[in-house]
């Protein structure tokens, strides 16, 4: 295929550009499998552990903070240590996307 006037790039190099980023895709995706990210809540009262992918793994919780009288703030903690764990899991996500896209949007790309 011949370039005319620089328009249009070589169909080579960018496929193997496409393939490149489809493969470091694949590693951060796997790398997102393996991190571990533990949040706490309560001043470590309840304890939230996800992956990089957001996957809830554990959740521990202390027995001092269990009130059968009062389970609504039992609630509230798990809630907010759940959340801020899933907050550093999508943080940490979006790190490590947008070093293999360079900060491009990959919505549904790969």
């Amino acid at each position: 295929m011949k370039n005319f006037g620089g328009g249009m790039p070589n169909m080579n190099q960018l496929m193997k550009q496409a393939q490149k980023m489809q493969k470091q895709m694949e590693e951060t995706q796997a790398l997102l499998e393996e991190k571990i990210i533990t949040a706490s809540a309560g001043g470590g009262m309840v304890e939230v552990t996800v992956t990089g992918k957001k996957e809830v793994k554990a959740i521990k919780i202390k027995e001092e903070v269990v009130d059968p009288d009062d389970i609504e703030t039992l609630e509230d903690l798990v809630l907010a240590a759940v959340n801020e764990a899933i907050r550093q899991a999508e943080e940490f996500s979006q790190k490590e996307m947008s070093k293999v896209t360079g900060g491009l949007p990959t919505g549904g790309l790969f």
